[in-house]
């Protein structure tokens, strides 16, 4: 059961990374400066970071020992969170880019009917 388990969680790992690794090149196309670094091709480990704009950068680690992301501006840690929490707020990022990108296509199909 345990190894099963170990498995399963390697693989939770290594689909996050690479979900990140997407949300890294969504975010720069949209403009925000974005990146994804992982360690080998393993893919057992990520560090993405965003900047949301001036002074305000998110950073998000994964790895085999646990998730965190960190939100900060001006310098300063603003909130914390590990684990599903982490993850919760990690969709909420990737939500925000999603309606912002529906957003747009919406008023360039808008632009081009007028």
């Amino acid at each position: 059961m345990f190894l099963r388990l170990a498995q399963e969680h390697r693989q939770f790992v290594q689909d996050l990374v690479m979900n990140l690794q997407a949300l890294a090149i969504v975010m720069e196309r949209r403009g925000y400066p974005a990146s994804c670094y992982t360690c080998g091709n393993q893919m057992n480990s990520a560090s993405f970071m965003v900047s949301l704009g001036e002074n305000h950068l998110i950073r998000f680690l994964v790895s085999d020992y646990g998730i965190t992301w960190t939100e900060m501006r001006d310098d300063r840690e603003l909130m914390k969170l590990e684990g599903a929490e982490a993850v919760n707020q990690l969709q909420e990022l990737a939500n925000i880019v999603k309606h912002s990108m529906q957003a747009s296509n919406g008023n360039k199909a808008l632009a081009r009917k007028y």
